[in-house]
């Protein structure tokens, strides 16, 4: 199924992201590396006038539930992919594409939703059989607002 254009959602609103590496391979091989991409967020979110709510880094992608303008949030994700990825490239020797394709998008559609959804981004660590419990996972949780430092 194709995905629907970026238009077609609302210009406003909560929206669910996701991005993989390419051909599914991992994104995030150090502490640096994740520390490097939460700035980037944290960067873009505080230029583009953003709120995240929730967070997970993974090992080959990442989400994030943010509210805010549709074009904003596609600013943003543009800015923080690219910049991650010239990043990732240098620190690990490596060239070519990083992401697999350009971010997933949902709309959040209301506060059941928005619940929900925040607690399907949590629990991805668990899912994947890297804790026991979301609490247990040192990179995901709310979102900070300004170049987040974790363990």
């Amino acid at each position: 199924m194709a995905r629907l254009p970026r238009s077609v959602f609302p210009a406003h609103g909560v929206f669910h992201l996701t991005t993989r590496g390419v051909g599914k391979r991992d994104v995030f091989l150090t502490r640096d590396d994740r520390l490097d991409f939460l700035r980037l967020l944290g960067i873009a979110w505080t230029k583009q006038r953003l709120h995240a709510h929730v967070l997970c880094l993974m090992t080959n992608h990442y989400h994030v539930v943010v509210e805010g303008y549709r074009d904003r949030v596609s600013e943003a994700m543009h800015f923080v992919n690219g910049c991650y990825a010239q990043s990732f490239n240098r620190a690990h020797g490596r060239t070519g594409h990083l992401w697999g394709d350009r971010f997933a998008l949902w709309q959040v559609r209301d506060d059941k939703h928005l619940e929900e959804t925040c607690a399907y981004v949590m629990a991805n660590p668990v899912r994947a059989g890297l804790c026991a419990s979301p609490d247990e996972w040192p990179w995901s949780g709310l979102a900070r607002p300004r170049g987040a430092r974790r363990p």
